[in-house]
C-alpha cells in the first residue's frame, strides 16, 4: 500500500459531507509525488496543496473531498507567508483555477530542481529502500543545456503541445484534473516552432483538439486534428508551412491529410523518421541528453548481443548499433505498430539491429535469448513490472540502462532488480520538463556481486 503522506494520490471516492470551497489555513510541509505539498488541517485531515512550496503559510481551498476521504486536494489562494524561493508566475495562465500544465511556475528554477531531486530520494528510499549514495546519485537534477535563463525569463522547450477546443473554437489548454479548457494566447513552455503557427489566433470550430508538433532535427512541422463527432475538417492556414494529419474518429488512427506523415528528428548524429505523432522525447535536448547518458553507462564494447526494450523509433538501438561492430547485434521491441515501421527505416543502414513488433513481456520470452551483454530499457510511466525485471536479471548483462520519466516506478523496479541480483551502480537525473513537476532519470545497474 502506498504512503498516502507522499505518493502521487488516486482518485478518491466521497462518501461524507463534501468539504469542496472549504478554505483552511495550514503550514506546508515536504514536497510529494506529483506537483504538489503536503499539509494537514486542524482535523489533521492530509492536503494535497498545489501553489505552494515547503515551508509556507497558506490558505488552502479545498478542490476534491469530504469529510469521509483519506486526503484532500487544496489549492493555495492566498500566501500569508511565503518562500524564500517563490516568485510570481511568469505565466498569466498559471495559479489556481486556470491552466493545469505547470506545477511550478511559482517556483524559481533552482528551487524546481531541488524539488524535483527531493521527490527522487524519497521516492527511492521508500520503495526500494536505496540512500542517494547507495543509488551513486549526488542528489542533484541538472538542467538541460539552454534552459539557464535570467530572471523571469521561462524556457520554451515542449516541441509537441495539444491544444484543447472550448465550445466557442478558441484553442487552449486543460485546467487542473479537469475537461474545462483555459483559453490562451500563448503558451511560454511552447517551443518556438510552435509558437509561430499561430494555433491559438485561429478558429477550430468543430474540433476537439488540435496537436501542434516541431522537429529539432530539422524544418518540419505538423498538426494532428481531432474532430468533433461529424465535424468536417477545417482549411489549415497557418502562419507557417506545416503538414496536417487527422484522427479517426471510427479507429484512432492518424491519416495523413496533406504534406509529409512524419518529422525528421536528429540525435547522436542519426537523423530518425518519427510518424503521425508518434514518440520523441519533447525536450529538444533530451534524445542527445539521454543518449549520452546511456552510452557513457553501458560503455558498448566491439561484439556485445544487446537488448533496446520499449525502443519507440529507435533512438538507443541505433546510437548501440554504431558502437559495436559488424559482429555485434542489437534487438529492439516495441508494441506501437508505427514506431516499428519508422525504426526498421531508421536503422536499415544497420545490418546487425533487428526490431520486433510487440509488447515486452510477450515477446521476449520468445525470443529464445537467454543471456546478452547489455540491456536498456525505457518503459512507460508504469515502468516495467516484476515479471519482466525478473526476467532481464535473469539474462547476466554486464549493464543495464534503465531510463525513467517517473522516479515511482523507477523505484519499484529498482527493488525488483535488486531482488534479481543488481545493484545501481550510478543515477542521475535531468530536468527536462522545466516548470512542471516531472523529471527524467537514467539508472546503470550491475551485477551486485563481481564475476555474475
Amino acid at each position: 500500500m502506498q504512503n498516502e503522506s507522499t505518493s502521487s494520490p488516486a482518485e478518491d471516492s466521497q462518501t461524507g459531507d463534501s468539504l469542496i470551497g472549504e478554505e483552511y489555513e495550514v503550514e506546508v510541509g515536504p514536497v510529494a509525488h506529483g506537483g504538489h505539498c503536503i499539509a494537514r488541517t486542524s482535523e489533521g485531515q492530509v492536503l494535497f496543496v498545489r501553489h505552494t512550496l515547503p515551508g509556507e503559510k497558506v490558505i488552502a481551498r479545498i478542490t476534491d473531498g469530504d469529510k469521509d476521504s483519506r486526503f484532500l486536494r487544496a489549492d493555495a489562494v492566498t500566501i500569508i507567508e511565503p518562500s524564500k524561493d517563490r516568485v510570481e508566475a511568469p505565466c498569466p495562465y498559471a495559479g489556481p483555477g486556470k491552466c493545469g500544465g505547470c506545477d511550478w511556475q511559482h517556483a524559481k528554477p533552482g528551487a524546481q530542481r531541488r524539488l524535483k531531486g527531493e521527490v527522487i530520494a524519497e521516492q527511492l528510499q521508500r520503495l526500494a529502500g536505496l540512500t542517494p549514495e547507495e543509488a551513486g546519485w549526488d542528489g542533484t537534477v541538472m538542467p538541460a543545456e539552454g534552459d539557464k535563463l535570467p530572471k523571469g525569463e521561462v524556457p520554451a522547450w515542449r516541441t509537441r503541445v495539444q491544444y484543447a477546443i472550448d465550445e466557442n473554437g478558441r484553442a487552449g489548454l486543460r485546467k487542473h484534473r479537469s475537461h474545462d479548457v483555459e483559453p490562451i494566447e500563448h503558451c511560454m513552455i511552447a517551443a518556438p516552432g510552435v509558437s509561430e503557427l499561430g494555433i491559438e489566433k485561429r478558429d477550430w470550430t468543430g474540433m476537439a483538439s488540435v496537436e501542434a508538433i516541431t522537429a529539432t532535427g530539422s524544418n518540419d512541422r505538423q498538426v494532428i486534428l481531432t474532430p468533433k463527432p461529424g465535424a468536417r475538417l477545417p482549411l489549415v492556414e497557418l502562419d507557417k508551412p506545416v503538414s496536417v494529419l487527422r484522427v479517426d474518429e471510427r479507429d484512432g488512427g492518424i491519416h495523413r491529410v496533406h504534406g509529409r506523415g512524419f518529422v525528421r528528428e536528429r540525435a547522436d548524429d542519426r537523423t530518425y523518421r518519427v510518424g503521425s505523432g508518434g514518440f520523441w522525447q519533447v525536450h529538444p535536448q533530451a534524445a542527445n541528453t539521454l543518449v549520452r547518458a546511456v552510452m557513457q553507462g553501458l560503455l558498448p564494447r566491439k561484439n556485445d548481443m544487446a537488448l533496446d526494450l520499449y525502443c519507440g523509433v529507435g533512438l538507443f538501438a541505433g546510437a548501440i548499433g554504431q558502437r559495436i561492430g559488424e559482429k555485434g547485434a542489437v534487438l529492439g521491441i516495441e508494441s506501437g505498430k508505427r514506431a516499428v515501421e519508422d525504426a526498421r527505416h531508421n536503422l536499415q543502414d544497420l545490418d546487425r539491429v533487428r526490431i520486433e513488433h510487440g509488447k515486452v513481456d510477450q515477446i521476449l520470452p520468445r525470443t529464445g535469448i537467454t543471456e546478452c551483454d547489455l540491456i536498456v530499457l525505457d518503459p512507460p510511466r508504469a515502468g516495467a513490472g516484476k515479471q519482466t525485471v525478473k526476467h532481464l536479471a535473469g539474462l547476466g548483462a554486464r549493464r543495464i540502462a534503465y531510463v525513467a520519466c517517473d522516479p515511482a516506478a523507477l523505484a519499484r523496479d529498482l527493488a525488483y532488480f535488486r531482488e534479481g541480483g543488481y545493484k545501481v551502480r550510478t543515477l542521475r537525473a535531468f530536468d527536462l520538463f522545466p516548470m512542471t513537476h516531472h523529471v527524467e532519470c537514467v539508472a546503470i545497474l550491475e551485477p551486485a556481486t563481481k564475476g555474475s
